[in-house]
């Protein structure tokens, strides 16, 4: 009589996804099965491990939770008590219904349900308790074709090798995606795995089949049946469909260091701070704007400005504040002053200027001739304490609208600001609404470029109104000032019967950018690269 056994068969589509195919009707051939199972590559173009690095507010949840959802990750959160128990699993007293019982004789005697009573009572029974690692381990080997995530947040805020113990071997993986090396598991953890619904005792049959005919394929060519293993909970192995992907605060680096051998098992993406980051469903820039006082300001504007100064008083980037540090009113998109002070303000002064020497002009209160300490902001003989701060940043004031106010500085302030392209200085990129973009070599080019394909005769009269000038000059005009051109900062470049200004700073050309995109109602993108 011919044996029938199965036999399992992954198979790539064109999107790159994995589907399993079972067939059951293959004849064995010997006395003891071997299945030859391949394992493939993981089933998403994704590193298996990795930690997303960088200062806090980066966007490092958020981007994992872009590519993840509810139904196929499992996140968790280390923190200083976190350890093994926590993290795989422990016996647990719970609560659970259990039959009423009585003995009569030398027998025991359940009770039955009667008149809607179910004949069964509330009790603290103890049991094995499945934490987010077998959470995740358990849903991945249930379903080989379907990418499953654990999700560690925080990673360095626990201790690693206490958290992962034994199961660090694990991490080391192989060419085809799953651990290198299978570890034998606890009895408590066999045992569940094998017996509890929660593990893998209430899997169909065609799951069970799935991980019973799972082979090991190493890096040095060796083979070794583990599937049966796995399925009785014996042997633990990652699975090549399991991501473990992890967040950590540079800032927090401190806490529990990892070290090198805990690291090199990982891949490491570092976030960087997004002055202008984009919506991820619009792709349009997010433009938050915090509010002091009466007045509006722009959140990317400021952190563009108070980053470089924690650099250069710490030496390390590990505390500067990432787009999200502090979140805007979904409403509005507006920072309330409450939350710049007592977040924003309060993180600054407790966190980072805490061991440091405050002594740049940007701190300086200058009603009291001295640095700004932290009370200054609640001090009732100061009221002006936090608005007098921010005027030292020099912020462009936005109005209530969202747009740059009008250019008031006068000719002898611009001259002492930076010219046209200096050494480092951002370029600018300009994006029409139907996709025309212009990027040129400068920030003059880009600007320049810009102003022709809106129609300088439209633009002209805007920059006049707006006092946008240089030595009683528009900054773009029909007829040229000899004053502007005596002028060694500043020149004219000429596009038909018009003359634009050239040698003007950043905001300047930025300013009067959306002024004429206000006004002419074009919805410009302006964009400092």
């Amino acid at each position: 009589m011919v044996e029938q056994f199965a036999v399992l068969t992954f198979e790539r589509s064109d999107d790159g996804t994995l589907s399993i195919r079972l067939n059951i009707d293959a004849p064995r051939q010997e006395e003891t099965p071997h299945i030859n199972l391949v394992e493939e590559e993981p089933v998403i173009d994704e590193p298996l491990q990795v930690i997303y690095y960088g200062a806090p507010g980066t966007g490092k949840s958020f981007t994992i939770d872009g590519m993840t959802d509810d139904e196929n990750s499992v996140r968790t959160t280390f923190h200083p008590d976190s350890d093994y128990a926590s993290f795989v699993g422990a016996y647990k007293p719970t609560m659970e219904n259990v039959p009423i019982n009585s003995i009569y004789g030398e027998s025991v005697q359940f009770a039955t349900g009667k008149n809607g009573h179910p004949g069964t009572e509330k009790k603290i029974v103890y049991k094995y308790v499945p934490q987010a690692f077998l959470k995740a381990y358990v849903a991945a080997w249930s379903n080989l074709d379907t990418p499953y995530f654990l999700i560690i947040e925080e990673i360095n805020r626990g201790n690693c090798a206490q958290i992962f113990g034994d199961l660090f071997q694990l991490l080391d993986r192989n060419n085809a995606g799953s651990s290198s090396y299978a570890i034998h598991a606890d009895e408590d953890i066999t045992q569940f795995l094998s017996g509890d619904n929660k593990g893998f005792a209430s899997l169909s049959d065609e799951q069970k089949d799935a991980i019973r005919a799972f082979e090991l394929h190493k890096d040095n060519g060796k083979t070794q049946a583990v599937g049966q293993d796995i399925l009785n909970g014996k042997l633990l192995l990652l699975p090549p469909n399991l991501y473990i992907w992890a967040t950590m605060n540079t800032s927090d680096q401190s806490l529990f260091p990892i070290d090198s051998a805990f690291k090199r098992r990982w891949n490491w993406k570092y976030m960087p701070i997004e002055y202008r980051p984009l919506d991820k469903k619009t792709q349009q820039p997010i433009n938050w704007k915090f509010k002091v006082g009466d007045n509006l300001y722009s959140w990317g504007e400021f952190l563009g400005k108070i980053n470089p100064e924690i650099y250069t008083l710490t030496e390390s980037s590990d505390k500067q504040m990432g787009y999200f540090f502090a979140k805007a009113d979904n409403a509005t998109g507006i920072i309330s002053e409450d939350v710049f002070l007592n977040k924003v303000l309060f993180y600054l002064w407790t966190d980072v200027f805490k061991d440091f020497d405050v002594s740049s002009e940007l701190f300086k209160n200058k009603d009291k001739n001295r640095s700004f300490i932290f009370t200054d902001f609640f001090d009732k003989d100061q009221p002006n304490a936090l608005v007098d701060l921010i005027a030292n940043f020099e912020l462009d004031i936005i109005s209530s609208t969202g747009d740059v106010q009008e250019n008031t500085e006068t000719d002898e302030e611009l001259d002492k600001q930076e010219v046209d392209s200096p050494s480092g200085e951002p370029k600018l990129k300009i994006v029409f609404p139907d996709g025309r973009t212009f990027q040129g070599k400068t920030q003059f080019d880009s600007y320049f470029e810009a102003l022709r394909a809106i129609g300088l005769d439209k633009c002209e009269p805007i920059a006049a109104l707006k006092k946008y000038q240089r030595h009683n000059s528009a900054l773009i005009v029909k007829e040229p000032s000899d004053e502007l051109i005596a002028d060694k900062t500043y020149s004219y470049v000429q596009a038909g019967d018009y003359y634009v200004v050239k040698g003007i700073n950043t905001k300047t050309k930025v300013n009067l950018l959306k002024q004429i995109s206000e006004e002419l109602d074009l919805n410009l993108e302006i964009i400092r690269l």
